[in-house]
C-alpha cells in the first residue's frame, strides 16, 4: 500500500524511479516543481538560504488581530501584498459574545485602513475561500493557521505563526534553509467508498512517527494523480500538515485548469511537473488501489488503521488506546472505550463532517448518496454537517443534497471550523466521535480534563462516517456501500462573495480607523535578553510528543486572543494547570529585581520596598494581594538564593545584568497549530526559554523565536534538572551573538550545581537578533532607530 524509500531517488520523465542516474544530483534537484516555485520566490542570490516574499497572506479571527497589533507596534503602513481576514473560528460568538464581534469589526476596519480583503463570519472557512478566490498556479501563500496547504492547486502555502505574517506586512523575508523535497509518487485508482481522508490517513500513519518529512516539501507526482479529482487532492493535501511537513505541492494537469475554469479564474492556472529529470530527497510510493477506509483512533492521526483491522482488533487496540490516555491524563479523568465495544459492533455517539478538509462539495455529496433514504436515528448518535463556503452551501441546497441528508435527521450548519478545534459540536463525557476533520488531539474536542471530563476523537473519511450513520451509529467502512456515487458537476457561483466580502483591490483608506473592543490590548513590554539568565523550571512534561493545545488551549480561550494578558492565563491550563501561578511567583521576583534596580542600592537593603513596589505590578498579572505581599517576598528570596550560588560560579554575575525567569521543559513540543500564542503566552508570563530534546514543528520553534524565547535543546538521556530547579545561564547573550556552538549551563537545587551543556540550533542572524533584542517588535523598532 505505501512504501518509504530509505534514501534519495531519481524521478525520470515522472514516471521512471531509479537510485541511480548518470547525470549530476545538483543540476536534477533542480528539477523538482518545488525547486522553481521556491527559486521564483527567493529574494537572494543564494539558493541554499532562502529569503522568501510571498504573494498572499491569509489570516482567521484568532490570529489576526494580534499579527495587526504586533505590525501597527513595529511600523505598519499599508498591507504590501493581498492579505485576507476570515472569519471562521470566533465566528458563532457563542462564547465572549461581543468579545467575538468586537474582533470581527477590527478586522473588517483594519482591512479598510490597511487594504485588505475581510471575508465576514459564515462566508468561508479560511482555506476554502483561499481556494476558491486565492490560490493559483506557480503561487505562494502564507497563512497564520497550521493547516494553510493549497498544493492541490499548485500554490505552495505555509502555516506558520503570526509574526512570521507580520515580517511580510513590513517588506521582510521568510528566512529558511532550502527544505529538502520528498516525493509522493501515487499509482493505481481508489475504490469506492474509499476518500481522501483515506488516502491522507494512511500516509501519516506511514511517516508521522519516523519523521520522514518532517520540516521537508511533499510533492505529489506520479499516474495516479490524474485518478484524483480535484475534490480527492484538496482532501489528502490538507492533511500534510498532520505529517509534520513543511509544505506541498502537486504536478497539475487538465482536472486542475478544469477547476479554475470552474471557478471563474482561468488565467490562474499553470501546468506544473516535474523536470525529465528530478532528484528527490526521499519518496513515498503510495498505491491508490490498496487504500482501504481508515480511522485514526484517538489521540493522534497517526494512530491509523483499516477500519475492518481495527474492528477484528477493537479490544487490544482499544485498550492500548486507554493506557495511552492514562500516561497523559493520569487520575484526572476515568477513560473507557471498551464500553463502546458491545456484542462484536463498536457504537460511536457523533459523526461530524466538516471544514476544511471534510467540508468539501464532494465529499458531501457522495455522503449523501450512503444515507439517501436511511435513518440516522432516534438515539444517542447524532451527524452534523458543516460545508466548508457558502457556494458549496448554496450549490447543495441548489441540487438538492440538503433535502437527502435533512430527511436522514442529519443537520446541517454553515462554514465554521468550530468543531476541529472545540468550539463546537463539543461531546458528552466519555462519547466517541468520528470526524471528518483535521485533528483529533486531547481536548481537541472541547472536553476539560482538569474538570474531569474527556471525550475521544478518532478521523474518518466523510463517505465511512456516512455508512456508520446509516447504520445509525455502528462504525461501519464505506467499503460497503453497494449503491452508486452520483457525482453532480460542481457550479460556482460567486454572487455571495461580490455581495458580501469586502474587497479593498489592495488600495489602503488612511482615513479609516481602527475599531477597538475593551479586550483588544496591545502587546506588554517585553525586556531585551540580559547578559545572563537565571531561570526556573516551572513545568515538566514527558509526554513523547505535546501538543500546542496543551500549550494553549483551544476552544474556550479563542474569545481571548486579543487580550494577551488574560489568554495567557489559560497557558499549560489543561496540562499543567499549576503552571501559571508558578511562572508569575518567578515573574514577580523578576519585577522586585527590576525595582532593586531602580532603586540603585544593594538587594539586602531594598529587599522590602523592592517587593512592595512589587504590588501594582503583580497585581495586573492577576495574582491575588495575599500571595503578592507573602508570595513575591516568597519568590525573591528564594530567587536570590539561587542568584547567589551562581554567583559562586561566575563570580563577575551581577544582579543588574541576569535577568530572572521561567522555563518549561518537554520532550517534543509544538505540534499541531500555528498559533503564537503558545509561544507568546509563555514570554508575557516572563518565560525566556523552552527546553526540549526536538521540537515537533519549524513553526512553533519559530514562534518561540519570534517571541524573543530561547529554544534550547538538550541530548537524550537523564535530566540534570528536574520542575523547581532553577538554571543558571552565563554569558548567554554572548553566546547568542556569537553562535557558539556549545552552551554551558548549571542546574541549582539548594546548594547543590550540576553542570550541564545546551544547545540553539541552526539560527540566522536576524533570528540571533531578535532573541538579543527580546522580540519581533523591539527587532523592528531597534532597526527602525538606526
Amino acid at each position: 500500500m505505501i512504501t518509504l524509500h530509505e534514501g534519495g531517488v531519481y524521478l525520470i520523465h515522472g514516471t521512471e524511479i531509479r537510485e541511480s542516474y548518470n547525470g549530476v544530483r545538483e543540476n536534477a534537484k533542480e528539477g523538482t516543481i518545488a525547486y522553481g516555485i521556491l527559486k521564483q520566490h527567493n529574494t537572494a542570490g543564494d539558493m541554499e538560504n532562502l529569503k522568501i516574499r510571498f504573494d498572499a497572506l491569509t489570516s482567521h479571527d484568532i490570529t489576526y488581530v494580534g499579527i495587526i497589533q504586533t505590525a501597527r507596534a513595529s511600523g505598519l503602513e499599508k498591507f504590501p501584498l493581498p492579505y485576507v481576514l476570515t472569519n471562521c473560528h470566533n465566528s458563532l460568538c457563542a462564547v465572549g459574545g461581543t468579545i467575538n464581534e468586537d474582533d470581527h469589526v477590527f478586522g473588517l476596519t483594519a482591512a479598510q485602513k490597511y487594504g485588505g480583503v475581510y471575508v465576514p463570519p459564515m462566508q468561508a472557512v479560511i482555506h476554502q475561500y483561499a481556494r476558491e478566490v486565492l490560490a493559483g498556479g506557480g503561487k505562494m501563500i502564507l497563512g497564520s493557521d497550521s493547516h494553510t496547504r493549497y498544493g492541490a492547486m499548485g500554490t505552495m502555502a505555509m502555516g506558520e505563526g503570526g509574526p512570521e505574517l507580520v515580517k511580510q506586512l513590513l517588506n521582510r523575508t521568510y528566512d529558511i534553509r532550502m527544505p529538502q523535497v520528498v516525493a509522493v509518487y501515487l499509482t493505481g485508482e481508489l475504490r469506492p467508498g474509499v476518500g481522501p481522508q483515506d488516502v491522507a490517513l494512511a500516509i501519516i500513519g506511514a511517516v508521522f512517527k519516523n519523521g520522514y518529512v518532517k520540516n521537508k516539501v511533499m510533492e505529489f507526482v506520479g499516474p495516479g494523480v490524474a485518478n484524483l479529482s480535484m475534490d480527492m487532492r484538496i482532501g489528502i493535501d490538507v492533511m500534510t500538515t498532520e505529517t509534520t511537513c513543511l509544505s506541498s505541492i502537486w504536478q497539475t494537469d487538465e482536472k486542475t485548469r478544469e477547476y479554475f475554469e470552474i471557478h471563474k479564474r482561468p488565467q490562474d492556472f499553470k501546468a506544473l511537473s516535474p523536470a525529465s529529470v528530478a532528484w528527490y530527497d526521499g519518496l513515498i510510493e503510495v498505491n491508490l488501489s490498496e487504500i482501504r477506509p481508515m480511522i485514526a483512533l484517538p489521540y493522534h492521526p497517526s494512530c491509523a488503521y483499516a477500519i475492518d483491522d481495527f474492528l477484528a482488533n477493537a479490544a487490544d487496540l482499544l485498550h492500548e488506546t486507554e493506557e495511552r490516555a492514562r500516561v497523559s491524563f493520569g487520575s484526572k479523568v476515568e477513560v473507557d472505550l471498551l464500553s463502546k465495544l458491545r456484542n462484536g459492533k463498536f457504537h460511536v455517539d457523533q459523526g461530524i463532517i466538516a471544514g476544511c478538509a471534510g467540508g468539501g462539495f464532494e465529499n458531501i455529496c457522495d455522503a449523501a448518496d450512503i444515507l439517501r433514504g436511511k435513518s440516522i436515528g432516534s438515539g444517542r448518535f447524532t451527524l452534523n454537517v458543516y460545508p466548508a463556503s457558502m457556494p458549496v452551501y448554496m450549490e447543495l441546497v441548489k441540487n438538492g443534497v440538503f433535502a437527502d441528508l435533512l430527511e436522514t435527521g442529519a443537520v446541517v450548519k454553515p462554514a465554521f471550523c468550530g468543531p476541529c478545534f472545540g468550539a463546537g459540536d463539543t461531546p458528552a463525557n466519555n462519547a466517541f466521535s468520528i470526524r471528518h476533520s483535521t485533528r483529533n488531539f486531547p481536548n481537541r474536542e472541547g472536553s476539560k480534563v482538569q474538570e474531569g471530563q474527556i471525550s475521544h476523537v478518532a478521523l474518518m473519511d466523510a463517505r465511512s462516517i456516512a455508512a456508520t450513520a446509516a447504520n445509525q451509529g455502528v462504525l461501519t467502512s464505506a467499503e460497503y456501500f453497494d449503491g452508486a456515487f452520483s457525482r453532480p458537476k460542481y457550479f460556482f457561483d460567486s454572487r455571495i462573495y461580490e455581495n458580501r466580502v469586502f474587497d479593498s483591490h489592495g488600495i489602503a483608506d488612511e482615513s479609516a480607523e481602527l475599531q477597538f473592543g475593551p479586550n483588544i490590548k496591545d502587546w506588554p513590554v517585553m525586556p531585551a535578553l540580559t547578559e545572563n539568565l537565571l531561570l526556573k523550571v516551572v513545568s515538566e512534561i514527558h509526554d513523547p510528543v505535546t501538543t500546542t493545545d496543551e500549550l494553549i488551549p483551544s476552544g474556550e480561550t479563542s474569545s481571548y486572543r486579543s487580550n494577551p494578558l488574560k489568554l495567557a492565563g489559560f497557558a499549560l491550563s489543561r496540562k499543567d494547570p499549576a503552571y501559571v501561578g508558578r511562572a508569575k511567583e518567578v515573574q514577580a521576583a523578576e519585577i522586585a529585581r527590576e525595582k532593586a534596580l531602580v532603586a540603585k542600592e544593594s538587594i539586602r537593603e531594598t529587599f522590602p520596598e523592592a517587593a512592595e513596589a512589587a504590588v501594582e505590578a503583580a497585581e495586573k498579572l492577576g495574582a491575588g494581594e495575599a500571595f503578592i505581599r507573602v508570595g513575591v517576598k516568597a519568590a525573591f528570596a528564594e530567587a536570590a538564593h539561587a542568584f547567589a550560588e551562581a554567583q559562586k560560579i561566575c563570580p563577575e554575575a551581577k544582579l543588574a545584568d541576569t535577568g530572572i525567569g521561567s522555563t518549561i521543559f518537554a520532550e517534543k513540543p509544538g505540534d499541531g497549530s500555528a498559533r503564537e500564542q503558545a509561544a507568546s503566552c509563555q514570554k508575557v508570563l516572563g518565560g525566556w526559554a523552552n527546553i526540549a530534546r526536538e521540537y515537533a514543528t519549524k513553526r512553533y520553534r519559530s514562534n518561540l523565536i519570534n517571541w524573543g524565547m530561547l529554544p534550547l535543546l538538550v541530548p537524550e538521556g537523564e535530566l540534570a534538572f528536574a520542575n523547581g530547579d532553577y538554571i543558571f545561564l552565563p554569558g548567554i547573550r554572548k553566546a547568542v551573538e556569537e553562535k557558539q556552538a556549545e552552551i554551558s549551563a548549571y542546574a541549582i537545587r539548594g546548594n547543590e550545581t550540576t553542570a550541564f551543556t545546551v544547545t540553539l540550533g541552526d539560527l540566522t542572524d536576524d533570528e540571533r537578533e531578535i532573541i538579543t533584542d527580546g522580540c519581533l517588535i523591539n527587532y523592528y523598532k531597534e532597526n527602525a532607530a538606526k
